[in-house]
């Protein structure tokens, strides 16, 4: 078995909700750094199991300077971030999220 990760910061924004309290945090930015692991049994033709530049590129491509709003189809909390970005990476199992240091969230496929 293969495993991988590939680091990447993005700076990008986000309002929250919170249905439980009623509450909401209005607009705001973070230079997020997202930790993407991949695992896998096989190599592709040319060694690798993944292509850091691709997995790079979809995070800059999707989120840098992008109001996380109106990327992710929930709430985007750093928690639903870390599972969004591993429901749409190749080979991705568990996707880690620095919101700023000391405030991180992972999410893992069961």
């Amino acid at each position: 078995m293969y495993r991988v990760k590939k680091t990447v910061s993005v700076s990008a924004a986000h309002s929250l909700a919170f249905k439980a309290s009623g509450t909401a945090e209005p607009m705001h930015g973070h230079n997020w750094k997202i930790t993407v692991h991949c695992c896998g049994d096989a190599l592709d033709e040319d060694g690798l199991l993944v292509d850091f530049l691709q997995i790079e590129k979809f995070l800059r491509d999707k989120l840098d300077h992008r109001n996380l709003n109106e990327v992710l189809p929930c709430n985007p909390s750093t928690e639903n971030l870390a599972r969004w970005i591993c429901e749409h990476v190749d080979k991705c199992f568990r996707v880690d999220v620095e919101e700023y240091e000391g405030a991180e969230a992972s999410y893992e496929k069961p």
